[in-house]
């Protein structure tokens, strides 16, 4: 009886085991972390998250028979909830750098961006150069946030862009720093109902690959998923989607 008993407790204990976390690889859902503030890649429409990063998630989804499932939180808690385990994959328009390579494991990119910067239209501010001795706000946990603190730049930080965006219109900064194509979405909504008032600078502050992130222990997801999407780079499907979303598309070069 003890015996059977021992049998039970290892069965159930074995079953809790496979059903925890977010990397089960016989899950039917795909469980992704996102902040959805980051237009094109990721934004709120009539409650629901939508957007470029949203639309290949669920065409690796269908690929792969599995139902994407989206976990909404501010930026600068999607890589740690990924590298705790607590969801199958981060997606928030998330570039590959070697301080991130350390924590958790990335796809290859499926595009490249930029980080824009973003003044007034009366700044004096008209090159990267004229930021020195100037003050940027910029999202929270973002690599715009750490390439600005690591070159001396005045940094105020925000949970989310559009924060970061008011810091500026508001005269509380002298510039803002975000990702290029996120940068033209909130810029152009922003000069809708108040023409030219913002201006994107012609020269970036850097370029970077977007990739999406794992857990350091989901090098077979990330196998599987990798194959998905570097098919539908190559395709041309990743393209169209851009395409679709009225953004331009600079494609990372395949190993």
């Amino acid at each position: 009886m003890k015996k059977l008993a021992l049998i039970l407790a290892i069965v159930m204990m074995l079953g809790m085991l496979t059903g925890c976390g977010g990397n089960d690889a016989k899950s039917d859902k795909l469980v992704v972390a996102t902040s959805p503030d980051f237009p094109p890649f990721e934004n709120l429409e009539n409650g629901e998250v939508v957007g470029i990063e949203i639309d290949l998630l669920n065409i690796i989804c269908e690929k792969m028979g599995k139902e994407l499932v989206i976990e909404q939180m501010n930026f600068d808690s999607v890589l740690p909830g990924v590298q705790a385990g607590k969801f199958d994959l981060g997606a928030s328009g998330i570039s590959v750098t070697p301080e991130r390579e350390k924590n958790v494991l990335f796809t290859d990119p499926y595009c490249l961006a930029a980080q824009a910067i973003v003044v007034m239209a009366d700044s004096p501010i008209t090159c990267k150069a004229d930021l020195e001795g100037k003050s940027v706000s910029v999202q929270t946990g973002t690599t715009a946030e750490s390439f600005c603190m690591d070159n001396g730049y005045t940094v105020n930080s925000f949970e989310a862009n559009s924060d970061a965006q008011t810091a500026l219109t508001t005269g509380k900064v002298d510039a803002w720093v975000i990702d290029d194509l996120t940068a033209a979405d909130m810029v152009k909504v922003y000069n809708e109902s108040n023409p030219g008032a913002l201006v994107i600078l012609d020269e970036a502050m850097t370029t970077e690959p977007y990739a999406f992130a794992f857990s350091m222990k989901s090098e077979a997801l990330v196998a599987e998923i990798n194959a998905i999407l570097v098919e539908l780079v190559k395709d041309g499907t990743v393209a169209e989607i851009f395409a679709n979303n009225n953004a331009p598309y600079t494609q990372p070069q395949l190993g």
